[in-house]
């Protein structure tokens, strides 16, 4: 066991497989970020600059590619540092700083789907009220909530990761993620996995019974409505079903990944886990809305244009 005083830093061990390929890992990576950027920052331009997209389900839309450009800053520019060094290894401050926005991250993704899903529930089952429901200040106050409620309640559990010391350096990843480091505290973290738990129910469960419930309600109105209106809900909510599964399919990797133990998987299986959350929603949502939200679609097609 290490001298605790002496942990200011952790070896990100999984950058050791890389090695033999970290030049074709980093034209991977680079590739990624520069794709994720341009198609994020495309589709927030489109929504900014064209009036007749600034409507709520468009703005939910732009703070999605927002989010995602969150992210992509956050762990693109650190992973491309990493495999042009051979140390591997990163600062506590960091360390906890890279917790901090990738677990926001991925809390303000579930809780903007969790509002586009009530968004489309009240499109759908109560159409004659959408603009009174969803006004200007509706919105505004769904986006804050968005963004405010993930970062406040994360940084309250996040204060106990903070204040832990750590008695082994090694973590099993190519970034920190708050399961991890606290695995690697000295000292009992019974406290810290109930708050943690606790946490979760607080930070999931709303907004799990939140799109529940409006796929519900939309299920009850499709089944009593007409095939042409079918149609027209099933195309209206496929995009943000096409997220939601994106998303929670990165999800089930991470609860894998931290309940069971996954080193007699193949290194490319344990890195594809690992990275889904953190690449696939940000670099396919985008796409997904391009192409499936025909507003968003002619006006990237009036961009640029498609020769017959």
């Amino acid at each position: 066991m290490e001298n605790i005083s002496a942990v200011t830093s952790f070896k990100l061990i999984e950058y050791m497989e890389m090695e033999d390929q970290k030049y074709l890992y980093f034209i991977v990576f680079l590739l990624l970020y520069i794709l994720t950027l341009c198609t994020n920052l495309l589709l927030i331009s489109v929504i900014y600059f064209e009036k007749s997209l600034h409507e709520p389900m468009y703005i939910f839309v732009g703070n999605l590619a927002v989010n995602g450009i969150y992210r992509s800053t956050i762990l693109n520019p650190f992973l491309l540092s990493q495999l042009m060094f051979y140390s591997y290894e990163i600062s506590l401050g960091l360390c906890l700083a890279q917790i901090y926005c990738l677990h926001t991250y991925a809390m303000v993704e579930f809780s903007i789907l969790a509002v586009m899903g009530y968004d489309r529930f009240i499109a759908i089952c109560h159409p004659l009220h959408y603009r009174i429901v969803m006004s200007p200040q509706k919105v505004i106050g769904l986006i804050a909530l968005s963004w405010m409620y993930p970062f406040i309640a994360f940084g309250m559990y996040f204060i106990l990761t903070a204040k832990l010391t750590f008695c082994s350096r090694i973590i099993p990843e190519v970034y920190c993620a708050n399961f991890l480091l606290v695995r690697l505290s000295c000292f009992d973290t019974s406290v810290h996995s109930i708050v943690g738990l606790v946490a979760t129910v607080f930070l999931v469960v709303p907004q799990l019974l939140v799109v529940m419930f409006s796929y519900a309600q939309i299920l009850r109105v499709c089944l009593l409505a007409s095939r042409d209106s079918r149609f027209k809900a099933l195309q209206t909510c496929t995009p943000h079903l096409l997220a939601f599964v994106n998303y929670s399919t990165g999800c089930f990797f991470e609860v894998i990944q931290s309940r069971f133990n996954m080193s007699n998987f193949p290194y490319g299986s344990r890195m594809f886990m690992s990275l889904y959350i953190l690449i696939f929603p940000p670099l396919l949502n985008p796409t997904t809305y391009g192409i499936s939200v025909q507003n968003i679609r002619v006006r990237i097609l009036k961009i640029f244009p498609v020769k017959k």
